[in-house]
Order: structure tokens, then sequence, then C-alpha cells
């Protein structure tokens, strides 16, 4: 089944070209069956190479998939057009204030992890989501920034600044081989890396009801999951494009700012040769996995829902 978005966002002519099925409304109106609703909280610098990358991977799955795509109300953005934020994203408030519940809810990452949790401008308002999915949503899906600062609102746990910022592809081992989300991953796996916070087995292990799915020996955990509060946490990116790395290897050094090369992202580490992509089947995998868990476990009645 495809994926339903606006035919004018421009994930859906990318997608089209990628081969992945794509709806617009239109279409999907004449179809019998309820689509799943997955919101996307996009607190990404970039919004519509993060669209196209989670669009791409849910939009995957063989079921419909209705995604919305939502921002934080105050927070403006800067590096994306007015008239695309106008016409594609809602508020967090006006969601709110529907009452509407959602199937699942990816929550991205965001550029500043240098700072407390406190002292982002909208850290008021993203406690008030991560309560809201309690009762509104019925899987959530913490990425990174966005992982971290869950786990750390429902939890207490802490992120941690690294001397150096993990920065490449690194591996991963399986955990938990029998956890429905890793369904047909390695034993071990490849994923690209780009942070300079860290969160702790000992402080994940220490907390009541998380269980680590996936982990680094080099730069830690990677996946967690969140039963009680339906929820998945990680920290590294499995949703990166292939050049995703690249970009921002070239963007700093560009300006001089210090970077290294991203390790065991280059053929021979050489910065001029092109980048292989190792991690995509098991970024399908994992969203696919977490598509069907939804599917298979949430309420026909999308009301029903944190009842």
């Amino acid at each position: 089944m495809p994926i339903k978005i606006p035919s004018s966002l421009p994930a859906y002519d990318v997608l089209t070209r990628e081969g992945i099925m794509v709806m617009d409304e239109g279409q999907a109106a004449t179809q019998d069956i309820r689509p799943l609703r997955i919101g996307l909280l996009n607190l990404m610098p970039k919004k519509i190479q993060t669209e196209n990358q989670f669009a791409r991977l849910i939009g995957a799955t063989p079921l419909q998939i209705e995604l919305s795509l939502i921002r934080m109300s105050e927070h403006q953005a800067r590096n994306t057009a007015a008239d695309h934020m106008e016409s594609f994203y809602r508020s967090f408030a006006e969601v709110e204030a529907t009452g509407e519940k959602f199937d699942g809810l990816i929550i991205t990452g965001a550029p500043i992890e240098h700072l407390e949790f406190s002292d982002v401008t909208y850290w008021d308002e993203l406690r008030r989501v991560f309560d809201w999915t309690q009762s509104h949503v019925h899987s959530t899906f913490g990425v990174c920034w966005g992982g971290m600062a869950m786990i750390n609102h429902l939890h207490g746990v802490q992120k941690h600044m690294l001397e150096a910022k993990a920065f490449g592809c690194f591996r991963h081992e399986n955990m938990q081989p029998a956890s429905p989300y890793l369904r047909g991953f390695s034993d071990d796996m490849v994923i690209p890396v780009s942070r300079w916070t860290e969160m702790r087995q000992t402080e994940i292990d220490a907390a009541t009801g998380l269980t680590i799915l996936l982990h680094s020996g080099e730069v830690g955990p990677c996946l967690v999951e969140d039963a009680a509060h339906r929820a998945l946490y990680v920290f590294n990116h499995f949703e990166y494009d292939s050049d995703t790395l690249k970009q921002e290897y070239d963007r700093d050094a560009s300006v001089g700012t210090p970077i290294n090369v991203p390790c065991n992202y280059y053929p021979g580490d050489d910065p001029t040769a092109a980048p292989r992509n190792r991690w995509r089947s098991h970024a399908h995998l994992l969203y696919g996995n977490w598509i069907s868990q939804i599917y298979q476990t949430v309420p026909y009645d999308i009301a029903a829902i944190g009842v």
C-alpha cells in the first residue's frame, strides 16, 4: 500500500521517482480501509530533507499511511520557505486543540545538543507533547535528540557531552533478537552516527522499564524500548541518506570548523570517494517493523487510543 501525502509536497515527486508507491487525498478516499495516521514532529532545520527521509521509510510498508507534518508552535523555521511551512505544517497547538489522535508519532532530532534541555526555547511545549502522546498516540518514536529529550522527560536519564563528536558509521550489536522491532535484523549492523552527546548504558539500565535493543561498544546505546510508554528511542540515524554525513562533513570543512573525516564511511576513509550506504536495509526493517507493530496492536477505532 502507498503512503498518503499531498501531491504538491516535494516528497511526492521524490518518492515516485524512487519507485515508492504514493497517493494523494483523492485516490485514498476511494479505498475502503482505515489508513494508519502517522505524525512527524519535525524539529530539524532542513524540513524537506527530513520529510523525504522519514516518508521514504514509512512509505515502503505494505499498509496505507497518512502522514501529518507538525511543528512547534512558537519556533520559526529559518531554513525552509514560509509558504512550504504554511501549506504543509500545523503547529502542535493546533493539533492539540482538535483532540485528534495518531497511530504513531515520530519526533525528530534537532541540532541543539549543546544546550541543557531546560534552555531550549520550546522545552515546555515539547514536554507537553511527551505527556500528550500518552493519551493521543499509540506508539511514539523519538529520534536522536528527540529520543534523548523524551527519555529524559519520562525517566530522568541524562545526556552527556562527548570529548569528540561521534561521527561516522559504527557497528552495533543486536541485543534482543526476539524483539518484534528487530525482526529480520542481523546479529550486528552498521548505523550512521552524528552527535556530540551520549546516553549511558548504566543509567538506562538503572531506569525502570527500559530495554536496550541495539548497542555499540564504541558509541553506546542506540535503540531503547520503553514498553510502558509505548515508545522507542533511537539515538543514531537509520534514516540518513547515503550522502548526509558527507553533507555535514563538507559543510564544516568548507568553513574551517574542526571536523574529523566520518569514520568507516568513505571507502578507504578517502573523502574524495563516493560513500557507500550499508544501513539502508536495516533502516527499512526497523521502520517497517514499527509500523507492523502499530498495525497489529492499535484499536481499529482511533478514538479508543489512550482510553
